[in-house]
């Protein structure tokens, strides 16, 4: 009998692993059935002979190995009457076996009643007899009972490879398979690529889809040609080097022309790109000298001569003679001692840099204070200094134009609308240099002038509904359009169902 089990275990074993390479998502599960087996009326009996048939019990494993192949691995015992020729031999006793069966399912694979037929190889031993090689063909059927459990019956003749030893056996029970339901078809979703750019480069690959740019900055512009892509260019309109973020280095001291004070002057960077040294000899470094190239003397910061303003600073070389200034400004004042005196300060009351008028870049982006429109948030000049909204907040914000929704006629919002809304809310709170503009329009049905009204209403629900989530009133604005720039045929349906709609559009602050 061992030789016999040995080869039914490597015959299981290979029919698993030989289709599970091609089908990496299969379903595993168990069965049990409460069996009736026959032994006598193959052999000589009767089979009508109903109280020859004795009881029996069956646990097995199953895999789902395609759409249709099912493998059965079940474990049977039981007690049976074995009927020879001679009536007084007729004995009972106990046989138990593993089989290996396939399982092919017939019609529908998304029945609840699934038909089958099935075939396979068995070892059957007998306490009281020699084991045999068995091959059990038959018929079932499975009827679903909720998702992945099964009521099974099955009936089946067995052909014993032994004399006296052919069978019938019959089962109802209980399949349950585990995972990923076999039966419900895998809808595989449709993926459409788009260039909305025009620019060569799918959007799904191209970091700014939106922007028409070139393949080496994977979709993106370099306005200024220096190889560096404008979203990493701290200097997108002048033509620079990687190393300093797209930035130039005009005097080629090492110190990129935004965090250079004197970009045109070789510098060091203890001076902040300002040169260390003494030109005209009178013992005022050139950084600190008033007038580097011509001798002077320390009380009147390097430079000689007469102070109209007695600010100790010669009118030589006060840029403001007339008002009395600070040597750090070149004898102009300096409200905010910056270095930039304030006739010539775009921000006088911010220190800032003379790279930026005077003004502090307090984001960092490249563009200061006195030009960014979103000061504290990081951006593109080409936006004005705001971060661009990410393509995923986009997408909620043309979401929501469908996704609010109202009770039919009137302002009141919708449950469902609350969720959109929400992720609006969190967008706002992204974005805090931003405002938002609300916009309700309607379709042409009905009377104008209340078309009108119930648009500025639904555009008004959205706003308090933004307010009561902590989103500041200084940052919204609503209004109401009624029937205006329809984006859709109003004939239609479906396109008055489009024109319904509130807009919500993001604009820089300020």
């Amino acid at each position: 009998m061992n030789k016999h089990f040995i080869t039914l275990v490597i015959f299981c074993f290979t029919c698993s692993l030989g289709v599970y390479g091609q089908n990496p998502m299969l379903n595993s599960g168990v069965s049990v059935k409460k069996l009736w087996m026959d032994y006598q009326s193959q052999n000589g009996g009767s089979l009508s002979d109903f109280t020859s048939y004795h009881h029996g019990f069956e646990i097995g494993y199953n895999r789902t190995l395609s759409e249709r192949l099912i493998l059965n691995v079940p474990f049977k015992a039981g007690v049976v009457t074995s009927h020879v020729q001679d009536l007084s031999n007729c004995i009972h006793k106990t046989t138990y076996g593993l089989d290996a069966k396939l399982q092919y399912i017939l019609g529908s694979t998304t029945d609840k009643v699934k038909p089958y037929l099935m075939g396979g190889l068995g070892i059957v031993g007998e306490v009281e007899g020699e084991s045999n090689i068995q091959v059990p063909l038959g018929l079932g059927a499975f009827i679903k009972i909720r998702d992945n459990a099964w009521f099974n019956w099955q009936s089946e003749y067995r052909f014993s490879l032994a004399e006296d030893r052919n069978n019938l056996h019959h089962g109802i029970g209980f399949v349950y398979q585990f995972g990923k339901s076999a039966d419900k078809p895998m809808i595989e979703e449709e993926v459409f690529k788009t260039d909305s750019d025009g620019d060569g480069i799918m959007d799904d690959i191209d970091l700014c889809p939106q922007e028409i740019g070139t393949q080496e900055n994977m979709g993106c512009p370099d306005s200024d040609g220096d190889g560096v892509p404008d979203f990493k260019d701290e200097c997108p309109n002048y033509a620079g080097l990687k190393s300093f973020k797209g930035c130039p280095d005009s005097d080629g001291d090492g110190i990129a022309d935004s965090e250079d004070e004197c970009p045109n002057l070789a510098g060091v960077a203890a001076k902040n790109g300002c040169p260390d040294e003494d030109k005209d000899g009178d013992g005022i470094p050139d950084a600190e000298d008033s007038c580097p190239n011509i001798a002077g003397s320390e009380e009147n910061n390097g430079c000689p001569g007469g102070d109209q303003d007695k600010d100790g600073i010669p009118d030589s070389v006060d840029k403001c003679p007339n008002l009395y200034g600070v040597s750090s400004a070149k004898g102009c004042p300096d409200s905010d001692n910056d270095g930039i005196g304030d006739p010539f300060d775009k921000c006088p009351t911010k220190p800032g840099l003379s790279v930026y008028e005077g003004c502090p870049d307090t984001d960092g982006d490249g563009l200061h204070d006195g030009r960014d429109r979103c000061p504290s948030s990081p951006g593109s000049v080409d936006n004005n200094g705001c971060p661009e909204i990410a393509k995923e907040d986009r997408q909620v914000l043309e979401l929501a134009m469908r996704a609010v929704q109202f009770d039919t006629g009137k302002s009141t919002l919708k449950p469902e609308s609350y969720a959109i809304l929400d992720q609006i809310s969190g967008i706002m709170n992204r974005y805090p240099d931003y405002n938002l503009s609300i916009e309700g329009y309607t379709d042409s049905v009905g009377d104008a002038n209340n078309n009108l009204k119930l648009s500025e209403k639904r555009a008004k629900s959205c706003h308090d509904y933004l307010v009561s989530k902590g989103i500041s009133v200084r940052k919204l604005n609503f209004a109401g359009f009624g029937e205006a720039n329809p984006i859709a045929d109003n004939n239609l349906l479906s396109g008055r169902a489009l024109n319904r709609r509130v807009e919500f559009n993001l604009t820089p602050g300020n």
